[in-house]
C-alpha cells in the first residue's frame, strides 16, 4: 500500500509539473516592430537639415561662392531663353572636388557614388545625382584653372597661420592602378587592338551599319569606342617612353604597356604586396596642423628621385621653402642632401648602414670575412 501511495503521489506531481510547464509556454510573446529593409520609402526631406550649421561643407560652399569664377562660365553653350538641358553650376563642381579632396577622395566615380547617400554631398547637390563623367570632364577641362584655385586655397590657409612649414613630413606610397597585370601587351598586340578600335569607330559613323537603338545608346557606344581608341593611342606613346628608359636592346624588345591604364608602371607594393601596376604618389604634409602642402604622382618606382621635385612643389604652392623636411631612408642620398643644403632646407632622415651594405656586397663576391670593412 505504501508503495502504491508513493507512486500515486509521484504521478500527481508529474501532472502538476506538466500543467505549470504548459502555462509557461502559453505566456504571450513580446510583439516587436519588424525591420523591413526591402522596401522603398517616399518621405519629405529637409535638405538644410542634412548637415549641421557648423559643418565644413557649408564653409567650402560659401568660400567658393566668394571667388571669381568667371573663367569657368565662359564657353557655356546653354544660355537663358534657348532650348537645351541646363548645365551644372561650376560652383557646385568645384565645391564637390574641394570637399572630396579634403576627405581624401580624388576619384570622380567615387564622388558620384557618395552623392547618392552621403549627407554632405547630398546637401551640396540638393539631393540631385552628378554623373562621374561630368565630374571628370570638368576636372580635365579646367585643370590649369583648378590647380591655381587649389593653390590659392592653400595660400589662404598659410596666411591665416594654419600652415607654418616649420616642419614638413614627406613620404611616398604606391597606389594600385586601375589595371591588372594581364592587361600588359607588347607593341604588336597594341597596334592590332588599335586597328580594331579604329574600324569600330568608323562603322559607328556609317548609318548603314547602325543598329536600331536610341540616340542616347548610340552616343554612349560611340563615346566608349573613342575612349578605347584614345587609350590605345596613349599606350603606344607610353610604350615609347618605356623603351627610352630601357638601357639594353633586349629590354627595349620586351617593353610592355597596359591597355586599360597606359600610364601605370609595374612597381613593388609595400607591406609584402608583391608587384603590380601602380603609381608612386608623393605627399608632403605640414606637421603643425596636418595640412597637405604638396602632392605629386610619378611613374618612378624609387622614392629618392622625387624629393627635389617635392620640395619645389612646396615652394611653388606657398611661395617659400620648408624649414625642415622629414623623410625616411628611401629619400636619403648624396644628391638630395647637397640639394637641400643649397636650398636652405634642413633634411632629417636616417642614414643607411654603410658597413652592412658593404658586407653584403663582399659576401656576394666571395670575399673572406677577415677582409670585411669592419675588421679594419
Amino acid at each position: 500500500m505504501c508503495y502504491g501511495t508513493d507512486q500515486g503521489n509521484s504521478r500527481n506531481l508529474g501532472v502538476a509539473m506538466e500543467i505549470d510547464s504548459s502555462k509557461r509556454e502559453e505566456k504571450p510573446r513580446p510583439r516587436l516592430k519588424p525591420i523591413n529593409r526591402q522596401q522603398l520609402v517616399m518621405r519629405p526631406t529637409d535638405v538644410e537639415q542634412l548637415v549641421s550649421e557648423d559643418h565644413e561643407v557649408r564653409a567650402i560652399w560659401e568660400f567658393v561662392g566668394r571667388l571669381d569664377l568667371g573663367r569657368y562660365y565662359e564657353g557655356m553653350e546653354v544660355v537663358e531663353g534657348e532650348a537645351g538641358r541646363p548645365a551644372l553650376d561650376p560652383r557646385l563642381m568645384i565645391s564637390l572636388w574641394i570637399y572630396g579632396y579634403s576627405k581624401g577622395v580624388s576619384s570622380g566615380r567615387e564622388i558620384s557614388r557618395l552623392c547618392a547617400y552621403d549627407p554632405a554631398y547630398q546637401w551640396l547637390t540638393g539631393l540631385e545625382g552628378v554623373n562621374h563623367h561630368s565630374l571628370s570632364d570638368f576636372r580635365v577641362r579646367h585643370k590649369e584653372a583648378l590647380d591655381e584655385l587649389f593653390t590659392q586655397v592653400l595660400g589662404l590657409l598659410s596666411a591665416e597661420g594654419l600652415v607654418t612649414l616649420e616642419r614638413v613630413m614627406h613620404d611616398g606610397t604606391k597606389v594600385k592602378a586601375y589595371a591588372s597585370a594581364d592587361t600588359f601587351r607588347r607593341e604588336q598586340r597594341v597596334r592590332a587592338h588599335l586597328e580594331v578600335a579604329r574600324q569600330q569607330v568608323d562603322r559607328m559613323g556609317d548609318p548603314r551599319t547602325a543598329e536600331e537603338v536610341s540616340p542616347r545608346v548610340a552616343k554612349a557606344r560611340e563615346r566608349a569606342a573613342r575612349e578605347k581608341q584614345q587609350r590605345l593611342e596613349e599606350a603606344l606613346r607610353e610604350l615609347e617612353k618605356i623603351r627610352a628608359s630601357k638601357s639594353s636592346s633586349e629590354g627595349k624588345q620586351e617593353a610592355r604597356v597596359s591597355l586599360s591604364d597606359p600610364e601605370s608602371r609595374v612597381m613593388k607594393q609595400g607591406g609584402g604586396g608583391g608587384y603590380g601596376p601602380s603609381y608612386n604618389m608623393q605627399v608632403s604634409t605640414d606637421a603643425g596642423h596636418k595640412i597637405i602642402v604638396g602632392v605629386g604622382v610619378t611613374q618612378a618606382g624609387a622614392d629618392y628621385e622625387e624629393l627635389q621635385d617635392a620640395e619645389r612643389r612646396i615652394e611653388d604652392n606657398l611661395g617659400r621653402p620648408a624649414e625642415q623636411l622629414v623623410v625616411d631612408g628611401g629619400f636619403v642620398s648624396r644628391d638630395n642632401i647637397l640639394a637641400m643644403i643649397a636650398r636652405g632646407v634642413e633634411l632629417i632622415g636616417p642614414l643607411e648602414d654603410g658597413m652592412a651594405q658593404s658586407a653584403g656586397q663582399m659576401k656576394r663576391r666571395g670575399v673572406d670575412e677577415a677582409f670585411y670593412p669592419d675588421k679594419f
